[in-house]
């Protein structure tokens, strides 16, 4: 039988699927959010010492909030992987024949006949009782529980990655095309991120990215006003 050394196998291959797809949102998230307190703060004023301040402060809080929250969400996932881990490990010590039998049933389930299924359960406990029932029972590979800091240092990556876009895009230029150019270049890291996002998903690209541009384009039209009338209000 041919080999498909080019097609992705294992196990892994959907966590590292759910990784991109959270760097992807990640980022989306940074160019959002910081497009909308740039071009908010725009609308108030020309100040580039303003939007620059209020660009940078918007960057580093979401991204520690991003990273914060990626944390506390990660660890507590992985704590109650490790409860459950140890409850199934407590099982088999103690009730090894139920567990085998348990096993059995889990893969009758999936369609297999009572005889091969009790050869498949009876060989996978005699080579890793744990690691069989944690993959069928519980959708947990022991030895690959999620890494909070890695979490939370990915999720930090992404964002910053994100809201660097329309941080730089608003300073860079001349006061006349300021904002213009920070709305395109927006529009157009939204446009890539909705793509992105629909190709990881499989879903389809020209809605995720309409969904991605407008919500992008209503935020920083919203976030302008705000700042023209707040402006206007203290000037």
């Amino acid at each position: 039988m041919a080999s498909h050394g080019a097609e992705p196998h294992g196990a892994g291959l959907s966590a590292r699927l759910n990784w991109l797809r959270a760097g992807v949102l990640g980022a989306n998230d940074g160019i959002v959010s910081v497009a909308g307190i740039v071009i908010g703060v725009a609308g108030a004023t020309s100040s580039v010492t303003a939007i620059a301040t209020a660009g940078v402060a918007g960057l580093v809080a979401g991204a520690m909030s991003m990273a914060g929250g990626e944390y506390v969400s990660v660890s507590t996932q992985r704590d109650t992987e490790k409860a459950v881990l140890e409850k199934e490990r407590w099982e088999l010590e103690n009730m090894p024949d139920d567990e085998l039998a348990e096993l059995t049933g889990l893969y009758e389930a999936k369609g297999l006949s009572p005889e091969l299924a009790g050869q498949v359960a009876s060989q996978l406990t005699a080579h890793d009782a744990l690691r069989a029932h944690a993959e069928v029972e519980l959708g947990i590979d022991p030895d690959d529980l999620t890494s909070p800091w890695a979490a939370a240092g990915a999720s930090f990556l992404a964002f910053t990655i994100g809201a660097l876009l329309p941080l730089l895009a608003i300073l860079v230029p001349v006061d006349g095309t300021r904002v213009w150019l920070c709305v395109a270049a927006v529009l157009l890291g939204l446009t890539i991120t909705g793509w992105l996002s629909a190709r990881l998903g499989g879903a389809d690209a020209g809605r995720a990215i309409m969904r991605n541009v407008l919500m992008g384009a209503a935020t920083m039209a919203f976030t302008w006003a705000v700042g023209r009338i707040f402006g206007y209000a203290v000037s």
